[in-house]
């Protein structure tokens, strides 16, 4: 997915924006790079791979010989960024966090209108902040070229964009992804994640609204464009991608997941079908359900997985599956002596292709493991996501739900029966959820229930994307 920072400092922002980039790689680091506005030096940029480094370590030299008073980093899932623009805009920097579905009609219709090309990167793609600000270049100001890229975007786009003037923060129309403003006494800060400029001494100021753009300097914040009232925020951010230090629309990220884990202890308590000796949660993402889920039902809380942080990267880093898995299995060390002769719950974020955990489990039964009831702490994953780029999976068979019910309904697929399948108090859903935990070898599979993760938020089902559960927009 990535992340991006902006500083906007009264004296030089290197420090901060070096800092607060290096706290957004948990989102996905495969590029990173920053680019500093200095008012008698103008504009430097540095971009780097990161897939097999870390961005400090990769980004020291240009630490020490940046020099400016704005400055925008980013973490990019692909393509690399942040890009320098010069148009009749002036110059400008640009990082973008978002997707884009209808690529290939936008780049159609400014070819029409006159755009020459774009530069094609490996793979035959184009740079998307690329076409992001070809569309900004169609207007006659910033904030129009914003606003306008933003609603020809099928998907969504939140956008950082600096130049002499500041840095303006432009939040996607739909509030998918988040935009934090932090502030301090020499400066404001802009961030994907509001933890990353905690350390940094800043407080938080502001959260962007819906569509809502706003400039930021060193001596202030101030809106351009009002922010609309149609929030969408994505729920995934909180089950998955969110660090736990973190907050969206003021909800924690950890205590989300501890009531997700609250809630899915209550269900199997009703249920009354599982006798376990202790509870686990897969790191990171797991962790917090599962001590929720410890918590409520007073199965201790133990860790006999040991995550080898010092230099492996999030399993979803690699493009290639094999390698993904051959990350998720390195990364993880296992106590053998919690694990012999246990029956175990173990949480997970959730199950998306079903790979990695299917052979976490394997490899859990091989040690010694009597059982396990793996709780994954959100719905099955029914679709593909449209809006933050989770995946670039070109296939939702990809989805294990969703072989299982190509399986089960030799191939025939509705809007009607997905969405039957979709439902937690469906017999079609049971059926589902049987098949994957017989596919996937746990001894009982039990997902959080959409309504309960809702509750878990504390945000109103309107305010929320939960499209890869339910299908709904």
């Amino acid at each position: 997915m990535g992340g991006f920072f902006g500083v906007a400092s009264q004296g030089d922002c290197v420090f901060d924006l070096y800092f607060g980039t290096d706290y957004q790689t948990h989102l996905g680091p495969r590029r990173g790079g920053m680019a500093v506005y200095d008012r008698t030096r103008g504009f430097d940029r540095a971009i780097h791979n990161i897939e097999n480094d870390s961005f400090r370590s990769k980004f020291g030299k240009e630490m020490e010989k940046m020099r400016g008073q704005y400055g925008i980093g980013c973490i990019s899932d692909y393509e690399p960024q942040p890009l320098i623009i010069r148009s009749h805009h002036g110059t400008y920097a640009l990082a973008t966090v978002g997707k884009i579905n209808n690529t290939e009609q936008l780049m159609q219709g400014l070819f029409d209108n006159g755009h020459g090309h774009f530069q094609e990167m490996s793979g035959g793609e184009i740079n998307t902040t690329e076409l992001v600000a070809a569309l900004i270049n169609q207007k006659g100001n910033l904030i129009e070229g914003i606003h306008y890229a933003q609603e020809m975007i099928d998907g969504s786009m939140s956008i950082l964009l600096m130049n002499q003037a500041g840095i303006y923060a432009a939040r996607d129309i739909a509030g998918r992804t988040p935009v934090m403003i932090g502030k301090k006494k020499d400066g404001f800060c802009a961030s994907f994640e509001s933890f990353a400029y905690r350390n940094l001494q800043y407080e938080d100021y502001k959260e962007l609204g819906p569509g809502e753009i706003a400039v930021v300097t060193e001596r202030n914040c101030v809106t351009l464009l009002e922010p609309g009232d149609n929030m969408k925020i994505c729920a995934f951010l909180w089950v998955y991608y969110g660090f736990p230090a973190t907050s969206y629309e003021g909800i924690s990220v950890e205590r989300m997941r501890n009531r997700t884990g609250e809630r899915m202890a209550k269900r199997d308590q009703e249920a009354g079908d599982v006798q376990a000796d202790l509870v686990a949660g897969v790191p990171e993402s797991g962790i917090g359900a599962a001590v929720g889920y410890s918590n409520a039902s007073q199965i201790p809380y133990a860790r006999p997985f040991i995550k080898y942080t010092p230099t492996w990267m999030r399993s979803f880093t690699p493009a290639v599956q094999s390698r993904r898995d051959m990350v998720a299995r390195m990364k993880l060390l296992t106590v053998d002596e919690l694990i012999r002769g246990k029956r175990i719950v173990l949480v997970d974020d959730s199950i998306v292709r079903g790979t990695q955990l299917r052979e976490t489990a394997e490899h859990l039964f091989e040690i010694g493991a009597r059982e396990l009831h793996i709780r994954p702490a959100c719905p099955p994953i029914m679709f593909g996501c449209r809006y933050i780029n989770f995946s670039r999976s070109k296939s939702e068979m990809d989805l294990i739900s969703r072989r299982v019910i190509h399986r089960l309904e030799n191939g025939r697929e509705t809007p009607e029966l997905l969405s039957e399948y979709a439902d937690p108090d469906s017999e079609k859903y049971d059926r589902m959820v049987e098949e994957i935990r017989k596919e996937m070898g746990f001894t009982t599979l039990r997902f959080c229930r959409l309504d309960d993760l809702i509750d878990a938020t504390g945000l109103p089902k309107d305010k929320l994307c939960t499209y890869c559960w339910d299908g709904r927009e």
